[in-house]
Protein backbone atom coordinates (compact mmCIF):
# COMPACT_ATOMS: atom_id res chain seq x y z
CA UNK A 1 0.00 0.00 0.00
CA UNK A 2 2.85 2.55 0.89
CA UNK A 3 4.71 2.10 -2.80
CA UNK A 4 1.45 3.66 -3.82
CA UNK A 5 1.69 6.86 -1.83
CA UNK A 6 5.00 6.38 0.33
CA UNK A 7 6.71 10.22 0.94
CA UNK A 8 10.01 9.49 -0.63
CA UNK A 9 9.47 11.85 0.81
CA UNK A 10 18.79 29.81 15.80
CA UNK A 11 15.78 32.86 13.08
CA UNK A 12 18.51 34.07 15.68
CA UNK A 13 17.41 33.86 19.45
CA UNK A 14 13.90 34.70 20.38
CA UNK A 15 15.02 38.09 21.14
CA UNK A 16 15.57 38.66 17.49
CA UNK A 17 12.79 37.79 15.76
CA UNK A 18 11.45 41.57 16.14
CA UNK A 19 14.40 42.76 14.30
CA UNK A 20 14.46 40.30 11.91
CA UNK A 21 10.80 41.03 10.86
CA UNK A 22 11.16 44.40 10.96
CA UNK A 23 13.82 44.13 8.57
CA UNK A 24 12.23 42.02 6.25
CA UNK A 25 9.29 44.52 6.12
CA UNK A 26 11.77 47.14 5.33
CA UNK A 27 13.08 44.96 2.17
CA UNK A 28 9.92 43.86 1.35
CA UNK A 29 8.48 47.86 1.10
CA UNK A 30 11.85 48.50 -0.81
CA UNK A 31 11.61 45.55 -3.04
CA UNK A 32 8.31 44.83 -3.99
CA UNK A 33 8.90 45.48 -7.23
CA UNK A 34 11.65 42.99 -8.00
CA UNK A 35 11.33 40.13 -5.27
CA UNK A 36 10.89 36.77 -6.76
CA UNK A 37 8.70 34.06 -5.98
CA UNK A 38 11.03 31.20 -3.71
CA UNK A 39 10.15 27.75 -4.00
CA UNK A 40 10.96 25.71 -0.58
CA UNK A 41 11.73 22.08 -0.15
CA UNK A 42 12.96 19.70 2.19
CA UNK A 43 14.88 17.18 1.53
CA UNK A 44 13.73 14.72 4.51
CA UNK A 45 17.15 13.10 5.20
CA UNK A 46 17.35 11.17 8.50
CA UNK A 47 20.82 11.60 8.99
CA UNK A 48 20.67 15.35 8.12
CA UNK A 49 17.73 17.32 7.42
CA UNK A 50 18.37 20.14 5.03
CA UNK A 51 16.19 23.30 3.06
CA UNK A 52 16.62 23.85 -0.74
CA UNK A 53 15.58 26.59 -1.62
CA UNK A 54 14.48 27.46 -5.55
CA UNK A 55 14.39 30.88 -7.09
CA UNK A 56 11.31 31.67 -9.68
CA UNK A 57 12.39 33.88 -12.35
CA UNK A 58 9.15 35.10 -13.83
CA UNK A 59 10.56 38.23 -16.47
CA UNK A 60 11.07 36.58 -20.01
CA UNK A 61 10.62 32.61 -20.10
CA UNK A 62 10.27 30.88 -16.64
CA UNK A 63 12.93 29.34 -15.05
CA UNK A 64 13.81 27.66 -11.83
CA UNK A 65 17.32 28.27 -10.42
CA UNK A 66 18.73 26.33 -6.85
CA UNK A 67 20.08 28.87 -4.63
CA UNK A 68 20.37 27.92 -0.96
CA UNK A 69 20.59 24.47 0.68
CA UNK A 70 20.65 25.10 4.02
CA UNK A 71 21.39 22.75 7.03
CA UNK A 72 17.78 22.96 9.78
CA UNK A 73 20.29 21.20 12.78
CA UNK A 74 18.09 18.21 13.09
CA UNK A 75 17.43 15.04 11.53
CA UNK A 76 14.41 13.99 9.18
CA UNK A 77 12.93 10.31 8.42
CA UNK A 78 9.61 11.07 7.76
CA UNK A 79 7.13 9.21 5.75
CA UNK A 80 3.93 8.56 4.75
CA UNK A 81 2.92 12.40 5.65
CA UNK A 82 2.72 16.14 4.14
CA UNK A 83 2.97 19.11 4.82
CA UNK A 84 6.32 18.89 6.43
CA UNK A 85 7.32 22.40 5.45
CA UNK A 86 4.75 25.49 6.03
CA UNK A 87 5.69 28.97 4.51
CA UNK A 88 3.07 31.93 6.35
CA UNK A 89 4.48 35.64 5.49
CA UNK A 90 7.74 36.34 5.48
CA UNK A 91 8.55 33.08 8.54
CA UNK A 92 7.95 29.45 7.78
CA UNK A 93 8.62 26.09 9.53
CA UNK A 94 9.56 22.95 8.67
CA UNK A 95 9.61 19.71 10.76
CA UNK A 96 12.66 17.43 12.11
CA UNK A 97 11.28 14.05 12.52
CA UNK A 98 14.10 12.71 13.64
CA UNK A 99 15.25 15.00 16.47
CA UNK A 100 11.61 16.29 17.64
CA UNK A 101 12.72 19.85 17.01
CA UNK A 102 10.37 22.28 14.41
CA UNK A 103 13.13 24.66 12.30
CA UNK A 104 11.50 28.22 11.94
CA UNK A 105 12.20 29.88 8.59
CA UNK A 106 13.02 33.40 7.91
CA UNK A 107 12.73 35.30 4.63
CA UNK A 108 15.21 38.00 4.08
CA UNK A 109 15.39 39.64 0.74
CA UNK A 110 15.22 36.95 -2.05
CA UNK A 111 17.23 34.59 0.43
CA UNK A 112 15.98 32.45 3.56
CA UNK A 113 17.78 31.68 6.77
CA UNK A 114 17.41 29.38 9.35
CA UNK A 115 15.68 30.76 12.78
CA UNK A 116 15.58 29.29 16.23
CA UNK A 117 14.89 25.49 16.89
CA UNK A 118 11.74 24.70 18.50
CA UNK A 119 11.28 21.54 20.61
CA UNK A 120 8.08 19.70 20.83
CA UNK A 121 6.37 19.66 23.96
CA UNK A 122 7.21 17.60 26.55
CA UNK A 123 6.80 13.46 25.72
CA UNK A 124 5.63 14.48 22.31
CA UNK A 125 7.81 13.03 19.76
CA UNK A 126 8.29 12.34 15.70
CA UNK A 127 7.08 15.19 14.38
CA UNK A 128 5.89 14.87 10.58
CA UNK A 129 3.52 17.87 9.68
CA UNK A 130 3.04 21.67 10.77
CA UNK A 131 0.56 24.04 9.91
CA UNK A 132 0.69 28.22 10.29
CA UNK A 133 -1.55 30.86 11.30
CA UNK A 134 -0.54 34.56 11.53
CA UNK A 135 -0.18 33.54 15.46
CA UNK A 136 0.13 30.21 16.02
CA UNK A 137 2.36 27.09 14.62
CA UNK A 138 0.77 23.91 14.89
CA UNK A 139 2.50 20.25 15.07
CA UNK A 140 1.78 16.92 14.74
CA UNK A 141 3.70 13.54 15.37
CA UNK A 142 3.22 10.34 16.74
CA UNK A 143 1.68 10.73 19.82
CA UNK A 144 0.92 14.29 20.23
CA UNK A 145 -0.66 17.41 18.22
CA UNK A 146 0.32 20.83 19.62
CA UNK A 147 0.02 24.41 19.23
CA UNK A 148 2.80 27.29 19.62
CA UNK A 149 3.02 30.86 19.73
CA UNK A 150 4.13 32.16 16.77
CA UNK A 151 6.97 33.43 16.23
CA UNK A 152 8.36 32.64 19.35
CA UNK A 153 7.65 29.06 19.58
CA UNK A 154 6.50 28.06 23.41
CA UNK A 155 4.09 25.89 23.60
CA UNK A 156 0.38 27.64 23.68
CA UNK A 157 -2.56 26.20 24.26
CA UNK A 158 -3.41 22.04 26.29
CA UNK A 159 -1.55 19.35 24.55
CA UNK A 160 -3.68 16.65 22.60
CA UNK A 161 -2.68 13.09 23.38
CA UNK A 162 -2.80 10.77 20.32
CA UNK A 163 -3.58 7.34 20.55
CA UNK A 164 -2.99 6.62 16.67
CA UNK A 165 0.82 7.07 16.01
CA UNK A 166 -0.04 6.93 12.41
CA UNK A 167 -0.85 11.15 11.63
CA UNK A 168 0.04 11.86 7.88
CA UNK A 169 -0.96 15.87 8.23
CA UNK A 170 -2.32 18.45 10.37
CA UNK A 171 -4.46 21.46 8.42
CA UNK A 172 -5.77 24.74 10.57
CA UNK A 173 -8.87 26.25 9.12
CA UNK A 174 -11.05 29.23 11.10
CA UNK A 175 -12.26 27.52 14.44
CA UNK A 176 -10.79 23.65 14.47
CA UNK A 177 -8.29 22.06 12.86
CA UNK A 178 -8.03 18.71 11.22
CA UNK A 179 -5.41 15.59 11.59
CA UNK A 180 -5.70 12.97 8.82
CA UNK A 181 -4.46 9.49 9.93
CA UNK A 182 -3.37 6.97 7.11
CA UNK A 183 -4.65 3.90 9.37
CA UNK A 184 -7.58 5.29 8.20
CA UNK A 185 -9.70 8.00 10.15
CA UNK A 186 -9.83 12.02 10.54
CA UNK A 187 -9.50 13.74 14.08
CA UNK A 188 -11.42 17.18 14.50
CA UNK A 189 -9.52 19.54 17.35
CA UNK A 190 -11.64 22.51 17.54
CA UNK A 191 -9.50 26.00 18.19
CA UNK A 192 -9.94 27.69 21.71
CA UNK A 193 -11.18 31.03 19.68
CA UNK A 194 -11.34 31.75 15.55
CA UNK A 195 -7.72 32.08 14.43
CA UNK A 196 -6.59 31.05 18.16
CA UNK A 197 -5.05 28.20 19.43
CA UNK A 198 -5.78 24.08 20.21
CA UNK A 199 -8.50 24.01 23.22
CA UNK A 200 -7.27 20.56 24.41
CA UNK A 201 -10.17 18.41 22.87
CA UNK A 202 -10.59 16.07 19.93
CA UNK A 203 -13.63 15.14 18.23
CA UNK A 204 -13.38 11.70 15.97
CA UNK A 205 -14.39 12.44 12.77
CA UNK A 206 -16.33 8.96 11.14
CA UNK A 207 -15.60 8.14 7.77
CA UNK A 208 -17.54 6.13 5.48
CA UNK A 209 -16.45 2.86 4.02
CA UNK A 210 -15.89 4.33 0.45
CA UNK A 211 -13.66 7.83 1.93
CA UNK A 212 -11.67 5.84 4.99
CA UNK A 213 -8.67 4.03 3.01
CA UNK A 214 -5.54 5.83 3.54
CA UNK A 215 -6.26 9.66 4.29
CA UNK A 216 -3.17 11.50 3.43
CA UNK A 217 -3.42 15.06 2.33
CA UNK A 218 -5.54 17.94 3.45
CA UNK A 219 -6.14 21.85 2.93
CA UNK A 220 -8.67 24.11 4.02
CA UNK A 221 -11.13 26.67 2.38
CA UNK A 222 -12.05 28.74 5.06
CA UNK A 223 -13.90 26.48 7.45
CA UNK A 224 -14.55 23.53 4.60
CA UNK A 225 -12.08 20.93 4.97
CA UNK A 226 -10.77 18.67 1.57
CA UNK A 227 -8.76 15.71 2.20
CA UNK A 228 -7.67 12.74 -0.16
CA UNK A 229 -8.37 9.53 1.16
CA UNK A 230 -6.24 7.90 -1.51
CA UNK A 231 -6.58 4.31 -1.72
CA UNK A 232 -10.27 4.88 -2.00
CA UNK A 233 -12.76 4.66 -4.53
CA UNK A 234 -13.97 8.19 -3.45
CA UNK A 235 -10.61 9.61 -3.36
CA UNK A 236 -11.19 13.16 -2.08
CA UNK A 237 -13.65 14.39 -0.03
CA UNK A 238 -15.17 17.66 1.87
CA UNK A 239 -15.48 17.95 5.09
CA UNK A 240 -17.82 20.28 6.83
CA UNK A 241 -17.32 22.24 10.57
CA UNK A 242 -19.96 19.92 11.44
CA UNK A 243 -18.16 16.60 11.13
CA UNK A 244 -20.04 16.40 7.93
CA UNK A 245 -18.36 14.41 5.37
CA UNK A 246 -19.30 14.28 1.73
CA UNK A 247 -16.78 11.93 -0.35
CA UNK A 248 -16.34 12.72 -3.94
CA UNK A 249 -15.20 10.14 -7.04
CA UNK A 250 -12.09 10.35 -7.59
CA UNK A 251 -9.86 10.17 -11.21
CA UNK A 252 -11.51 7.12 -13.76
CA UNK A 253 -10.03 4.58 -13.67
CA UNK A 254 -10.36 4.89 -9.51
CA UNK A 255 -7.75 2.85 -7.23
CA UNK A 256 -5.35 0.63 -7.85
CA UNK A 257 -4.82 3.03 -10.96
CA UNK A 258 -5.37 6.43 -9.34
CA UNK A 259 -4.75 7.44 -5.64
CA UNK A 260 -4.73 11.28 -5.03
CA UNK A 261 -2.32 11.55 -2.08
CA UNK A 262 -1.35 15.30 -1.43
CA UNK A 263 -3.67 18.13 -1.79
CA UNK A 264 -3.18 22.12 -2.28
CA UNK A 265 -6.03 24.95 -2.28
CA UNK A 266 -6.29 26.83 -5.30
CA UNK A 267 -8.39 30.26 -6.29
CA UNK A 268 -12.40 29.81 -5.28
CA UNK A 269 -13.41 26.49 -5.53
CA UNK A 270 -10.92 24.91 -6.68
CA UNK A 271 -8.30 21.97 -4.98
CA UNK A 272 -5.27 20.27 -7.00
CA UNK A 273 -4.03 16.87 -5.51
CA UNK A 274 -0.92 14.95 -6.21
CA UNK A 275 -1.73 11.52 -7.87
CA UNK A 276 1.66 9.49 -6.86
CA UNK A 277 0.49 6.14 -8.78
CA UNK A 278 -0.82 8.25 -11.59
CA UNK A 279 1.96 10.24 -12.37
CA UNK A 280 -0.42 13.62 -12.13
CA UNK A 281 -1.73 16.01 -10.81
CA UNK A 282 -5.56 15.73 -10.81
CA UNK A 283 -7.92 18.94 -10.19
CA UNK A 284 -11.50 19.05 -8.34
CA UNK A 285 -13.79 21.78 -8.26
CA UNK A 286 -16.48 21.73 -4.86
CA UNK A 287 -18.65 23.71 -3.01
CA UNK A 288 -19.27 23.09 1.10
CA UNK A 289 -20.91 20.33 0.55
CA UNK A 290 -19.22 18.17 -2.57
CA UNK A 291 -17.37 18.30 -5.35
CA UNK A 292 -16.38 16.74 -8.76
CA UNK A 293 -13.56 15.72 -10.63
CA UNK A 294 -12.15 17.66 -13.46
CA UNK A 295 -8.92 16.62 -14.78
CA UNK A 296 -5.42 15.42 -14.83
CA UNK A 297 -2.42 16.99 -15.74
CA UNK A 298 0.39 14.33 -16.17
CA UNK A 299 3.80 14.53 -14.82
CA UNK A 300 7.22 12.58 -15.72
CA UNK A 301 7.38 11.04 -12.19
CA UNK A 302 5.65 10.46 -8.60
CA UNK A 303 5.16 13.74 -6.65
CA UNK A 304 5.19 13.39 -3.15
CA UNK A 305 4.13 17.17 -2.41
CA UNK A 306 2.24 19.99 -3.50
CA UNK A 307 1.57 23.96 -3.04
CA UNK A 308 0.17 26.89 -4.37
CA UNK A 309 1.44 30.37 -4.35
CA UNK A 310 -0.48 33.14 -2.14
CA UNK A 311 -1.57 34.64 -4.63
CA UNK A 312 -2.93 31.96 -6.79
CA UNK A 313 -0.80 32.19 -9.90
CA UNK A 314 1.61 29.04 -9.76
CA UNK A 315 1.42 25.53 -8.40
CA UNK A 316 4.47 23.74 -7.47
CA UNK A 317 4.86 19.88 -7.43
CA UNK A 318 7.71 17.87 -5.97
CA UNK A 319 8.33 14.60 -7.65
CA UNK A 320 10.72 11.34 -7.97
CA UNK A 321 11.93 10.12 -11.45
CA UNK A 322 15.18 7.93 -12.30
CA UNK A 323 16.57 7.87 -8.91
CA UNK A 324 16.56 11.89 -8.39
CA UNK A 325 13.90 14.37 -6.78
CA UNK A 326 12.51 17.30 -9.13
CA UNK A 327 10.75 20.94 -8.41
CA UNK A 328 8.12 21.69 -11.23
CA UNK A 329 6.09 25.04 -11.93
CA UNK A 330 3.19 25.45 -13.46
CA UNK A 331 0.93 28.60 -14.07
CA UNK A 332 -2.57 28.80 -13.17
CA UNK A 333 -4.92 30.29 -15.29
CA UNK A 334 -8.56 32.35 -14.16
CA UNK A 335 -9.98 29.06 -14.88
CA UNK A 336 -7.37 26.88 -12.63
CA UNK A 337 -5.59 25.01 -15.57
CA UNK A 338 -2.05 24.43 -15.34
CA UNK A 339 0.42 25.13 -17.74
CA UNK A 340 4.01 23.58 -16.87
CA UNK A 341 6.39 26.39 -16.95
CA UNK A 342 9.69 25.79 -15.24
CA UNK A 343 11.87 22.39 -13.27
CA UNK A 344 14.69 22.36 -11.56
CA UNK A 345 17.66 20.13 -12.49
CA UNK A 346 18.44 17.24 -10.56
CA UNK A 347 20.28 18.43 -7.33
CA UNK A 348 21.50 15.66 -6.04
CA UNK A 349 18.63 14.77 -3.80
CA UNK A 350 16.86 11.26 -3.94
CA UNK A 351 14.01 12.59 -2.72
CA UNK A 352 11.79 15.72 -1.38
CA UNK A 353 9.38 15.67 1.49
CA UNK A 354 7.16 19.12 1.68
CA UNK A 355 7.03 22.44 -0.62
CA UNK A 356 6.09 25.60 0.12
CA UNK A 357 6.47 29.51 -1.22
CA UNK A 358 7.26 32.45 -0.45
CA UNK A 359 6.55 35.40 -2.54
Amino acid sequence: MNKLCLTKLRLWRAGFVPAALILTSALVVQGQSVRSPLVITSTNDASGNAVEVFKLNTQGTPSLELTQTLTTGGNGGASTNAGILQFKGEIGAVANYGSNTVSQLVRVGDAIAIGSTIPLATGCTKPDSVALTRGALFVVGANCAESHAWPWGFVDGPVVSLSDTSAAQIAVGQSWAAVTFSSGSLLQLPLARQGGVLNGTSIPIPLPSNADMVPLGEAFWGNVLGFTPAHSPDSFAIVDENGEVNPVVGPTPSYPANAPCWVAKGAGNIWYTGNSPGLAISIFFSDSQGGVFYKSVSLPGSPSDIAVSPDGNWLAVIYGASGNAYVAVFSIDSYGDLTQVATSSAPGVAAFSGVAFSE
